[in-house]
């Protein structure tokens, strides 16, 4: 059974690289370019960014973006809708937070934003790049909210 967990574990490593530049996200996603933009600035996704300022997505990220998109236009979610529906992940949770840590942590008060857009975060999450998160990749826009926590209970 090692080897599957290995190949997923490849799998997934290959999926979350970043190469894609913005104008080939916005033609992999069928996503117009300043759609993409409004994303990043809302918060809904967290691209790589190079030390060139450029954007450059990975294969999750091209499937997350489809999820966002389809959440804004076929389930009628406005940005804020989405946003608040990422905050409702308990990253405290899933993060195994000790109670100074969530007394310390924005995220854990916050409803409406998720918690990688928290401005103060508690001493597990400070240095921490939120893209690389198990919590970012926890949430599975598709199944919902309910799909992870399920793994919580």
């Amino acid at each position: 059974m090692a080897t599957p967990k290995r190949a997923d574990a490849t799998f997934e490593l290959e999926n979350n690289r970043p190469v894609y530049t913005l104008g080939v996200a916005s033609q992999l996603a069928d996503i117009p370019s300043h759609s993409i933009r409004q994303y990043i600035d809302m918060g809904l996704i967290i691209p790589f960014k190079l030390e060139s300022k450029r954007h450059l997505f990975s294969q999750n990220d091209i499937n997350r973006l489809k999820l966002i998109q389809g959440l804004i236009h076929d389930k009628g979610l406005n940005f804020a809708g989405v946003r608040t529906m990422m905050a409702m992940v308990p990253c405290w949770a899933l993060r195994k937070c000790s109670e100074r840590d969530k007394l310390s942590c924005n995220a854990y008060a916050e409803n409406f934003q998720p918690c990688w857009m928290a401005s103060q975060k508690g001493s597990l999450c400070k240095n921490m790049d939120c893209r690389e998160c198990e919590v970012y990749h926890a949430l599975d826009l598709d199944a919902g909210i309910k799909s992870v926590l399920y793994t919580l209970v």
